[in-house]
């Protein structure tokens, strides 16, 4: 008879440097201290997860786990570099043996060493965005297709679905089929074009950012030599924001992982609001699944919100049936409920806002210090021009005010032309638009219009059909072009930039943006808002001229006379994920619009909605304000009544404060 006998390996006691009990909560301390072996750390928001990622390293390494047996991946150099910056800190050494950043700083480090495994030479180049779409383009104009007549993707467009197709690991046809739709007749000439651009890659040796991760995948899947390096190398797998990694990222992990299952991942199932990029939502909900040994710890302990916001949080995620249970715990003290504010059209709304922006800076609370949040970037256009009209400074980190966005100046540009013919930076931007005319063509065919004879004020269309500099490969878009104006100078469409506008889109500019950019939707809303918006001013040169003063306002925030006064942020809560303020508006919450129409056709839209309703909520720290109107004024001046955003009714009564505007009185 025998049995087996287990050596352990001595070691001597551990000296801590860092009293982990002493400067974590218990939650952290519980994570930060796990034992080998897989862990999902769901970290609420404004719970520490950095903090704990941190300390979960420098763990690790005061346990005599070598720097360089560590991955820690993040989704940005600089939190990376952060994290880094602060084990080093906490441990007084530097880690340079310590692979640290974000997924395809580690795919370009491994391909660099088996670059020939890979299929390229080991002195690659990386293509960014604008080389990749300038190969894509050349590749696009080898093909034996009448790209313009067909209404052929660009390469900006091409671009983004060839990644999308990479990070979701799906299908060309099937992902045109769900996504872009308009674009599946195309289906086949768009996958030739893709293998073409594959092979323009290998001939130039060179990659693009989607290739870092491809083929990173792909040469450990191919060479088991390679792979089963990487994962003697790699014991244990840090990964932050895991909510976000999509399906070729979580593979990766998987795979490094297989043999020791040591991978700790990071991150917040209700706060993955990524989808539209490729985040695949099952990595973090099937972790469990895939690593049924895997230990779940929980960081509940909220430090950056009052209680009350945080009621409100708990109760927005409730309803959401596929989430990991937690329950947000106040680290702050009590303090004013969060308030639903009932205004009656949107131009309300931005006044209400303005407002009381203006009444908390009085009361010590700094512009830069509030935020006012959406879900997309239309549902803020009144409120730029109220902040503008009443000279409050504004900063948007969604992008441009809505005036500087290439959609909306290439729009304006018409009625712009229409309204002032002697405007040469419209017809210029318009002629642009035109297939086969650059900035030399269109520079010729200014010059041919402007000294076009006029006497007599013939029609504008009238004297754009007489010019002869027009290029052969242009002459039908050139026509088009004469015809819209001709439409545009109609007493009737001339009078209103509704109409205007509305015209502008039917005689060819929504083919234009579907051809052009990936998000043409949300581009096609803005335009639909900016007709909305335009109904309220009395001429179409007073509607062109505030919107010229939204536009300019930037300038002026930097005077010095204005340096004293930080801009109140206006932002997408996309692109405020990971920010918080001491007050935050978010406004147009109106079923539709937040949750998005498109979006609720689905269990999965819905609850990623949701997700991005919780996020908005737990930016706030000491008040929040949550505004919807009652009545939407559409681009054909018919007034909706609006039904409040269903995250609403889904918060307890007792929990919020209502509010309902009154207009002022004078007698």
């Amino acid at each position: 008879m025998s049995r087996d006998y287990v050596l352990q390996p001595f070691r001597q006691p551990v000296d801590l440097r860092i009293n982990y009990a002493a400067e974590l909560n218990e939650q952290q301390h519980a994570a930060v201290t796990a034992p080998p072996g897989p862990a999902l750390v769901i970290a609420g928001a404004g719970s520490g997860k950095t903090r704990t990622l941190t300390y979960r390293a420098a763990f690790l390494l005061e346990q005599g786990i070598p720097p360089e047996r560590i991955l820690l991946l993040t989704f940005t150099n600089k939190a990376a570099h952060e994290m880094m910056g602060r084990v080093s800190a906490l441990l007084g050494g530097e880690l340079s043996s310590l692979w640290g950043g974000t997924f395809h700083a580690i795919g370009n480090r491994v391909l660099r060493r088996h670059a020939a495994l890979a299929g390229f030479q080991p002195g690659f180049s990386i293509l960014d965005r604008e080389d990749a779409q300038a190969l894509i383009q050349s590749c696009r104009a080898e093909l034996d297709l009448d790209l313009a007549a067909a209404r052929f993707p660009k390469a900006g467009v091409l671009s983004d679905i060839f990644s999308l197709a990479v990070n979701k690991q799906q299908d060309l046809p099937d992902l045109l089929a769900a996504q872009f739709d308009y674009f599946s007749p195309h289906a086949a000439e768009i996958t030739a074009l893709r293998e073409r651009y594959t092979a323009r890659k290998i001939a130039a040796n060179a990659m693009d950012f989607d290739d870092l991760l491809a083929l990173w995948l792909k040469l450990l899947r191919e060479h088991p030599d390679v792979c089963q390096q990487y994962q003697r190398r790699f014991q244990f797998l840090l990964v932050d924001e895991y909510q976000d990694t999509n399906k070729l990222q979580g593979a990766l992990i998987d795979l490094l992982a297989a043999p020791h299952h040591n991978v700790m991942a990071v991150g917040d199932d209700c706060q993955s609001i990524y989808s539209w990029r490729g985040a695949h939502f099952l990595n973090i909900l099937k972790f469990p699944d895939r690593y049924p040994e895997a230990k779940i710890y929980r960081i509940e302990t909220n430090y950056r919100s009052t209680p009350e916001i945080l009621r409100v949080a708990n109760a927005a995620i409730a309803a959401n049936l596929r989430q990991f249970d937690k329950h947000l715990i106040p680290a702050r003290p009590s303090g004013l409920k969060p308030m639903v504010v009932v205004c009656g059209d949107g131009n309300e709304q931005a006044a209400f806002i303005a407002q009381r922006v203006m009444q908390l800076r009085q009361e010590g609370i700094e512009l830069d210090k509030m935020a006012v949040l959406y879900r997309a970037h239309f549902h803020a256009l009144e409120l730029q021009f109220e902040l503008t009209r009443r000279n409050i400074p504004f900063t948007i980190t969604s992008g441009l005010r809505f005036g500087e966005s290439a959609h909306v100046k290439d729009v304006a540009a018409y009625l712009k032309f229409v309204t002032n013919p002697r405007d040469e930076p419209a017809f210029k931007r318009i002629a642009g638009l035109l297939p086969g005319i650059g900035a030399r063509s269109a520079d010729k065919l200014w010059n041919a219009f402007r000294a076009a004879p006029h006497a007599g004020h013939p029609p504008l269309a009238a004297r754009l059909q007489k010019i002869a500099a027009v290029p052969k490969k242009s002459a039908v878009p050139w026509a088009q072009f004469t015809a819209t104006i001709s439409q545009l100078e109609e007493p009737a469409t001339r009078r209103s930039a509704s109409r205007m506008i509305h015209l502008v889109l039917e005689a060819g500019y929504e083919d234009y943006l579907r051809t052009t950019y990936t998000n043409y939707q949300s581009r096609l809303s803005d335009l639909e808002q900016m007709a909305a918006t335009s109904l309220q001013f009395k001429t179409v040169e007073e509607f062109l001229t505030q919107l010229a003063l939204q536009t300019s306002a930037e300038a002026e925030d930097n005077e010095p006379s204005r340096a004293d006064q930080e801009p109140i942020r206006l932002s997408t809560i996309h692109q405020a994920k990971g920010l918080e303020f001491e007050v935050v508006f978010v406004i147009m919450l109106c079923d539709g619009l937040f949750p998005s129409a498109r979006s609720i056709e689905a269990l999965d839209g819905e609850e990623e909605e949701r997700r991005l309703f919780y996020v908005a909520v737990t930016r706030a720290r000491s008040q929040l304000y949550l505004c919807y109107p009652l009545l939407r004024v559409t681009s054909n001046s018919d007034e909706l009544m609006q039904k409040p955003s269903r995250f609403l009714s889904e918060i307890p009564p007792e929990l919020i404060e209502e509010w309902n505007l009154k207009m002022f009185s004078a007698y």
